[in-house]
Order: structure tokens, then C-alpha cells, then sequence
């Protein structure tokens, strides 16, 4: 892999795919996608919408509202599923836990798909692949 952002969905949608590949062949401990601030027009606080992968566990923090969007999302797909919802008392909204077992493509397509519709994200957003 030689690059680590994008700002396309064609590029996103291609940078994500390398990226889940690159973590899945070194066996990497956690791949992490960010959303640039600069692009983040959410207003959803001071820390820009970010999704893990862990090899095959997707990992997201939601308010109520955008776990309400990233549950009908996964309606979309069958091999996705939530596993495990944690809601800290000290902390606003929940960490999601959603098993992937798909391949490189396919979570590639639920990223973007969760940046722009569970996050609301428009579609011109840049994000960057910060650890494999």
C-alpha cells in the first residue's frame, strides 16, 4: 500500500478494500479509518467519526440516532451483525460491536456506506487509513 487517504468514493471504496486486505494478511492487531476534520460537517462533537476493523469485528461509537441508522444499515447485510453494544455511563452514545465476516470488498462497502449513512457524512468527505 502506498497511499492512505482518499477523498472519492471510487477511492475510498479502493483504499478501504487495500487496507482491510493489508490488515487481514499481516494479521494486524487493529485497522483504523478516520474521517479528516476538515471534513467532518456532522457536528457530532470534537472527534471526527472513526471505524476500526480487528480482524473480523467492526468497531464504531453511535449516538442513539446513528445506532438506529447503522442497525437498518446492516439490514442490507446479511453477513454483518451486531455482537456486542457497550453504553458507559461516563461516556455520550455506544460502542458497536459488528462481526464482518465477509471479504475485503464487501467491509469496504459497509465503511463507506456507514461514513455516509449511519454518520451522514456528504460525499465529498476525505478519510484516512491510520493503522493497519
Amino acid at each position: 500500500m502506498t497511499r492512505f487517504d482518499a477523498a472519492t468514493e471510487d477511492e475510498r471504496l479502493k483504499l478501504f478494500a487495500d487496507a482491510a486486505a493489508a490488515h487481514r494478511a499481516r494479521s494486524g492487531d487493529v485497522m483504523t479509518v478516520d474521517v479528516d476534520p476538515d471534513s467532518d460537517d456532522t457536528e457530532g462533537g470534537e472527534v471526527p467519526p472513526w471505524i476500526q476493523l480487528a480482524g473480523t469485528e467492526l468497531i464504531m461509537d453511535c449516538t442513539d440516532e446513528e445506532l438506529e441508522r447503522l442497525k437498518s444499515l446492516l439490514s442490507e447485510f446479511p453477513e454483518f451483525r451486531i455482537d456486542e453494544l457497550v453504553s458507559p455511563e461516563e461516556a455520550e452514545g455506544t460502542n458497536a460491536v459488528v462481526t464482518a465476516r465477509s471479504d475485503a470488498n464487501r467491509v469496504s462497502g459497509f465503511v463507506e456506506r456507514a461514513f455516509r449513512e449511519v454518520y451522514e457524512l456528504n460525499e465529498e468527505y476525505q478519510a484516512w487509513v491510520t493503522a493497519i
